[in-house]
């Protein structure tokens, strides 16, 4: 028994038939009105501009995500949202997620997206909370127009989510290396801010926390993470691949969740290079599945 318990699991070897399903943290999908109307958005909408200026930058939709899901044995998927600058779009979003995930109601969860300086935004995050949404996210700084280092205006979404007992995510970005379209300004000191703020609120630090993790070594910095999971959306761009074992090692299995950026990152590469680590069999089952299934309350 001991040694099933930590057997490693890889493409070769061990196989992971009796494990969960995995499930994908973080992806991303946009409705027909988006594809439609790309160029606009493109200039109106300055963090869509940022990322899809690029023609090349790939959109995708519910089916797209469906197929990709097929093709690399994941079973659940997180919709993530997008950080609209406008309340109406944020809106417009959720509600293609929530038809989505009904319509796929065993392969897809999803976060709503709001905007944080909106007087309606935990509304509509009570409103999303309502029609299923698993949390809030991904909000992110430089797209929304708010700092997390001066967090009071967010004391309503974070009431909602406490009363809810759901999670925000939000973009981290690293504070050092190379810049790259969507990169931003919000760096693990601003989010502490936040974590110093809002003690009892579960957060999602996409992207690795933007290295938040790794000052998690510092005691005054592990009081305020106790609530942060980490995500991996975009490990590629951003760091070498054993960053999954430095993580697992600094913060805890517990706090690691597998995330792809789908459609930024394929999904099914990603996944195989995960079995490739060869993670003890109960290290790969906390994050490549169990993690999301508590963090976002799946059955």
């Amino acid at each position: 028994m001991v040694f099933r318990a930590n057997r490693l699991v890889s493409d070769v070897g061990s196989s992971i038939e009796s494990l969960p399903p995995i499930v994908d943290s973080h992806v991303h999908v946009f409705s027909p009105h988006v594809f439609s109307n790309r160029e606009s958005l493109v200039e109106t909408d300055r963090w869509f501009g940022e990322l899809y200026a690029n023609p090349n930058a790939a959109l995708a939709c519910a089916d797209d995500l469906i197929e990709s899901m097929d093709q690399s044995e994941i079973g659940i998927s997180v919709l993530c949202g997008f950080p609209w600058s406008d309340a109406g779009l944020c809106a417009d979003h959720n509600d293609y997620m929530a038809v989505s995930a009904g319509e796929h109601s065993s392969r897809i969860r999803w976060l709503a997206t709001v905007l944080p300086s909106d007087p309606g935004a935990a509304s509509e995050a009570e409103k999303c909370f309502r029609a299923g949404a698993a949390g809030i996210g991904e909000l992110n700084a430089d797209g929304q127009g708010f700092d997390l280092a001066e967090p009071d205006d967010f004391a309503p979404i974070v009431e909602i989510c406490e009363e809810w007992d759901r999670p925000i995510m939000f973009h981290v970005s690293e504070p050092v290396g190379h810049s790259y379209p969507g990169k931003g300004s919000a760096t693990p000191d601003r989010l502490l801010t936040f974590l110093e703020r809002f003690p009892n609120v579960r957060v999602i630090a996409a992207h690795w926390g933007g290295g938040l993790p790794f000052y998690e070594l510092m005691p005054e910095v592990a009081r305020h993470t106790r609530n942060v999971v980490y995500d991996s959306a975009a490990t590629t761009y951003l760091y070498r691949f054993p960053v999954f074992r430095s993580v697992i090692e600094l913060a805890g299995a517990r706090r690691v969740l597998f995330g792809s950026d789908f459609p930024v990152l394929g999904q099914e590469r990603l996944t195989k290079r995960v079995k490739r680590l060869s993670l003890a069999e109960d290290t790969f089952n906390l994050v490549m599945s169990e993690n999301a299934r508590e963090v976002f309350r799946i059955a």
